[in-house]
C-alpha cells in the first residue's frame, strides 16, 4: 500500500516537473523568436544642406548635373572614413543657414567661416580651410584701395562674411550696397559696372578669374583669414560634429586630406 503510493507521487511529480519544464521551454523559445523578429532600427541617413554656387568648394558640373566641389569631396570622404550615409541639398548659403536653423537639415557645409557671432547659433567642427576676403573688380578698373571705392555702389552676397565686412565699413566709406543671393550674379553685377567692386573670400573669387574667365582681377590683401567649419544648429546632433571631426583628422593623417585640396590647387 505504502508502495503503490509513492510510486503515484513519483509519477504526479514527474508530470509537473515535465510541465514546468515545458513551459520554462516555450517562455525561451517565445523570447528567443521575438529577438530574432524584432525590428533593427535602421542608420540613421544625416540631411546636410550646402551652397550651390561656391567653386572651388561647391558648383554645379553641367556634364554630369551633380554639384561637386572641395566641400562635397571632404564630407564625402569623412562620411565614408566614419561610416554613416547623408543626403546633400546644394540650395544656396543663405537658405542652408535657414534650413540649419529651422530644422530641416542636421547640419551645412558651405564654406562656413566660423565666427564668435555665427557660435550663438551654431556648433562647429574643428576647421578644415583658412581664408579670408578681398576686394575684387572689373579687369579694367582703376581702383586699388578702399579709399579709391568712397561713394560708390559695391555688391554683397547675403549671409557671407563679405556682407559683414562691407556693411561695417559703409559708413567710413560712404558706400551703397547691393544685395544678391550668389557669387556669379555679384561677379556679373561688378564686370557690367553695376557695382564699382565686390568682397568675396579669396579661393572662391580666384578660382571664378582663373577656371571661369570672369573679367574680374582682385586688389589689395587678404582682409582677416579665418577657418571654415562644418556647422549644426546649437545643442543638436553632437554626434555628427564629433564624426567630422574624427573623420576629418583621419583624412589628414593619411594624406587623403593633402590629395583633395591638390585636386583644387591648395
Amino acid at each position: 500500500m505504502k508502495r503503490s503510493l509513492i510510486n503515484e507521487l513519483e509519477v504526479i511529480f514527474v508530470k509537473k516537473a515535465s510541465r514546468y519544464l515545458a513551459l520554462a521551454l516555450t517562455g525561451l523559445m517565445i523570447t528567443a523568436l521575438a529577438a530574432c523578429g524584432a525590428p533593427k532600427e535602421e542608420a540613421k541617413t544625416y540631411v546636410i544642406y550646402s551652397d550651390n554656387a561656391f567653386a572651388p568648394f561647391e558648383y554645379l558640373d553641367e556634364a554630369t548635373g551633380k554639384h561637386v566641389g572641395l566641400d562635397m569631396d571632404i564630407m564625402a570622404a569623412i562620411a565614408e572614413d566614419q561610416g554613416f550615409a547623408y543626403e546633400m541639398n546644394n540650395v544656396g548659403f543663405d537658405p542652408a543657414m535657414g534650413a540649419v536653423d529651422s530644422g530641416q537639415a542636421d547640419g551645412m557645409i558651405a564654406g562656413m567661416t566660423i565666427t564668435e557671432e555665427r557660435k550663438l547659433k551654431y556648433d562647429f567642427s574643428d576647421g578644415y580651410f583658412v581664408d579670408g576676403q578681398i576686394m575684387a573688380v572689373a579687369a579694367d578698373s582703376t581702383i586699388a584701395t578702399l579709399e579709391d571705392l568712397r561713394g560708390q555702389n559695391v555688391a554683397a552676397k547675403i549671409g557671407t562674411m563679405s556682407t559683414q565686412y562691407v556693411e561695417s565699413i559703409a559708413d567710413e566709406y560712404e558706400l551703397t550696397i547691393s544685395y544678391y543671393e550668389d557669387s556669379p550674379t555679384m561677379y556679373a553685377a561688378v564686370a557690367q559696372g553695376n557695382s564699382a567692386a565686390c568682397f568675396e573670400d579669396r579661393a572662391v573669387v580666384g578660382w571664378a578669374i582663373e577656371s571661369n574667365g570672369i573679367a574680374l582681377k582682385t586688389v589689395g590683401d587678404v582682409i582677416e583669414p579665418r577657418e571654415y567649419g562644418f556647422a549644426v544648429k546649437k545643442g543638436t546632433s553632437p554626434e555628427l560634429i564629433e564624426m567630422f571631426n574624427a573623420g576629418l583628422q583621419n583624412l589628414k593623417d593619411s594624406g587623403k586630406y593633402d590629395e583633395i585640396l591638390a585636386q583644387y590647387g591648395y
